[in-house]
C-alpha cells in the first residue's frame, strides 16, 4: 500500500509547472519568497507539530479530570474519559498555536507567509458566509458523525454475530465497495439534478435510517440475507451522501485558497466524529449494540436540522 501511495508523490515531483500568463507572473514576482523563507516555514510546521505531540504526552490533565468528574460530579466513566481527553486535545492545540505565535513574534518565520497560508483562507471563508459560517462549520463537523461512530465497531459486531472473515470480506468489503460506487454515481446525478443541499439532506436522513437497520440486524442475528440488505443500504447511502458532501465542500472553497480551505474542511469533518468514535467500544459495553445503533441514529438528527436551516436560509435569500 505504501508503494501504491508513492505513485502520486513521484508523479507530483516529476510533473512540470503549467505555463504562466504574464499577469500571473507579475503577481508571482510580487509575492515571491526565497528558499530560506520556505525552509523557515517548514521549520515552523515541524516545531509546532513537535510542540503539539509534547503537550499531548506530558501536559496530560485527563486522569485528574476523570477523577474529579467521577468523584465530585458523579458522572459515568465513559463521559468522564471523553471529556478529559477532549480537554487534553484542546490544551495540546493551544500549546502548538502559542509556539507558532511566538516564532512569528521573534521573526523566526516570515509573518506574511503565515498570514497568507493560515489567516487569509479563514478570513476569506468567514467574510463570504457572514451570517451562516458557524452553521456551515457545524454541518461540516457533524455530517459524517453517524457513519464514523458506527463504523468503528462494525467489524467487531459482524464477528459477534458469528459471521466468518470470508463472509465479512465478501459482503462488507467486496459487495459493499460496489454499493459505495453505485451510491457515488447516484449521488452525483441527483446533486446535478436537485442541488447539493437537498441531496445532503437526503444523505443525512438515509445515514440515520440505515443505522436503525443495524439495530434490527442485532435483533435478527446471524442471517446472511439481512447482512446483505444492511450493507447494501448502508454503503449505498454512504456513497450518495459522500459524493454530495464532497461537492458541497468544494463549493465552499474560494479559488484563491482552494487547497488550504479544503484541507481545513476535511479536517473539521472528521475531528469531532473520531473523538466520539474512539469511545464507541466503551459505549457498546455499557448499553449494548442495539441501543448503541439507536444512539448513532439519534446523532444524525441535529445534522438534518442544520441542513433544513441552510435550505430555508438559501430560499429566503433568493426571495
Amino acid at each position: 500500500m505504501a508503494a501504491c501511495m508513492s505513485v502520486g508523490v513521484i508523479t507530483t515531483l516529476i510533473m512540470p509547472e503549467p505555463p504562466k500568463r504574464d499577469e500571473v507572473q507579475a503577481i508571482d514576482q510580487e509575492i515571491f519568497h526565497s528558499t530560506l523563507d520556505y525552509a523557515r516555514f517548514l521549520f515552523l510546521f515541524m516545531i509546532t507539530t513537535a510542540a503539539f505531540i509534547a503537550a499531548f504526552v506530558y501536559l496530560n490533565p485527563a486522569d485528574a479530570i476523570v477523577r474529579f468528574i467521577n468523584t465530585e460530579l458523579e458522572f459515568n466513566g465513559v463521559f468522564a474519559k471523553f471529556f478529559g481527553q477532549a480537554i487534553r486535545l484542546l490544551l495540546s492545540l493551544s500549546t502548538a498555536i502559542g509556539v507558532a505565535y511566538l516564532l512569528v513574534v521573534i521573526n523566526a518565520v516570515d509573518k506574511v507567509m503565515v498570514v497568507d497560508t493560515y489567516i487569509k483562507p479563514v478570513a476569506d471563508f468567514t467574510s463570504r458566509y457572514k451570517k451562516t459560517f458557524i452553521i456551515v462549520l457545524l454541518l461540516i463537523g457533524f455530517y459524517r458523525i453517524a457513519d464514523i461512530v458506527l463504523g468503528v465497531v462494525a467489524l467487531v459486531f459482524y464477528e459477534k454475530l458469528g459471521f466468518s472473515e470470508t463472509q465479512i470480506a465478501d459482503v462488507s468489503k467486496t459487495f459493499g465497495l460496489l454499493m459505495i460506487i453505485v451510491g457515488g454515481f447516484l449521488g452525483g446525478l441527483l446533486t446535478a439534478r436537485f442541488g447539493v443541499l437537498r441531496i445532503l439532506l437526503l444523505g443525512a436522513i438515509l445515514a440515520a435510517a440505515t443505522n436503525i437497520l443495524f439495530m434490527i440486524f442485532a435483533q435478527v442475528g446471524n442471517d446472511t440475507t439481512m447482512f446483505i440488505i444492511v450493507i447494501a443500504a448502508d454503503n449505498l447511502s454512504a456513497g450518495l451522501a459522500g459524493s454530495a458532501f464532497i461537492a458541497y465542500l468544494s463549493s465552499l472553497t474560494s479559488m484563491s485558497f482552494t487547497a488550504m480551505q479544503y484541507a481545513l474542511f476535511t479536517s473539521v469533518m472528521t475531528l469531532i466524529p473520531k473523538l466520539i468514535a474512539g469511545y464507541s467500544g466503551s459505549i457498546v459495553k455499557n448499553i449494548g449494540y442495539e441501543y448503541f445503533f439507536l444512539f448513532t441514529a439519534v446523532l444524525g438528527i441535529p445534522v438534518v436540522l442544520l441542513i433544513i436551516y441552510l435550505i430555508m436560509f438559501e430560499q429566503n435569500q433568493k426571495t
